[in-house]
Order: structure tokens, then sequence, then C-alpha cells
């Protein structure tokens, strides 16, 4: 036997080295063993395709439902919002909007004076009235922050409005006289709760 007739790549893996192995075994007359570790081989190569294969169809299957799933979520949002948004809608037409629109005269009148105590009564009532119609909206929070921050922008296009508003409500509430509101201040704090209540449909 010549030293060519038994050289094994054994820097080879999977068929060729069950082939090699199966050629020391037909070299030495084990034929039935050869043949063997040969198919054995083929079936293992077989197998590793088909699972190749399946694991690309199956990788390929997870990712198109995590991508149909976001879609889905995206749409009940926008679904949730418009629903929303009709309720709002109703709430305003049958709750007497007549009333509130009382409420909203008094907070002209008061802005429309010269005192500053004037204005922040304004806002302050203003801000009162915003609480009231969140909470009538059936936005959920302890306050009018937390009322705020469970709003979506799609579901209320003047929520900027609704926040920059509320915070000059909370420094005339709380910061005293180291807060000066001039009468510009006092009515741009209106014009935005203004925004808010024509969009909720309050006045």
């Amino acid at each position: 036997m010549s030293p060519e007739s038994n050289d094994i790549p054994y820097s080879s893996y999977g068929v060729d080295f069950f082939g090699g192995v199966a050629r020391v075994f037909g070299n030495a007359g084990f034929d039935g063993v050869a043949a063997f570790i040969g198919g054995v081989a083929a079936t293992i190569l077989i197998v590793w395709n088909v699972f190749t294969i399946l694991s690309f169809f199956l990788s390929a299957l997870l990712l198109f439902g995590i991508i149909y799933a976001m879609i889905r979520a995206n749409e009940l949002d926008a679904v949730l919002d418009e629903s929303i948004a009709k309720s709002e809608a109703a709430y305003a037409e049958l709750s007497g909007g007549r009333q509130k629109n009382s409420r909203w005269s008094e907070v002209l009148k008061h802005i429309g004076n010269d005192s500053p105590n004037d204005w922040k009564l304004a806002i302050i009532e203003a801000d009162i009235l915003l609480g009231e119609t969140l909470d009538a909206a059936g936005y959920a929070g302890n306050s009018i922050g937390e009322q705020l921050k469970s709003i979506s922008p799609s579901a209320l296009r003047s929520l900027d409005a609704a926040w920059s508003a509320h915070k000059v409500r909370n420094q005339v509430a709380h910061s005293g006289t180291d807060f000066v509101l001039t009468k510009k201040i006092a009515q741009d704090t209106i014009a935005q709760f203004r925004q808010v209540f024509e969009e909720m449909k309050v006045i």
C-alpha cells in the first residue's frame, strides 16, 4: 500500500472527514464498514441542509410576524385616538355647552381688565375649566399634569398649548411675587387655553 493511498485530509470536516475514514476502511478491506460510514456522512449532510433551509424559512416567518404586529399596533392606536376624539365631541354636544360658554365669558371678562389680579384670576379659572374638561373626557390622572401626560399629540393637537398654559397657571399659583405676570403673558396664556377649548368643543 503506497503512502498516497493512506493520506487522509485531517484539515477538512464533515463529509470529507467521513469520506477519508471510509477510504481507510475500504483500503483495509472493510468495504461494508466503508459503505456504512459513507452513508452516514451523506445522511448527515442531507439533514444539515434540510435544517438550514427550515431555519431560514422560520426566521423569515418570525420577522414577518414582528413587522405585521407593529403595523397592526399602529393601526389600533389610530383607531383608539379617533374613538377618543369622537367621544369628546359627543360629550361637548350633550353636556351643556352653554354653561361652559358662560364660564369662559367670565374668564374673558377678567382678562379684559387692567388689573394683574384679574389676569391671575382669569388664568386660574381657565385652568380649573381645563381640569373639568379633561375629567369629562375620561383622561386618567390625579392632577391636570398627569392627565396631560396620558394624552398623545395625535389625540389632542393643542396639547403643547395646554401644557404651556398650565405651566403659567402653576407659576401664578405657586411663585407668588417672584413671578411677574405681564398683560401680554396673560393674554397669550388665555389664547392657549382657547385653542384647547375650541378643539375639545367646549367653547
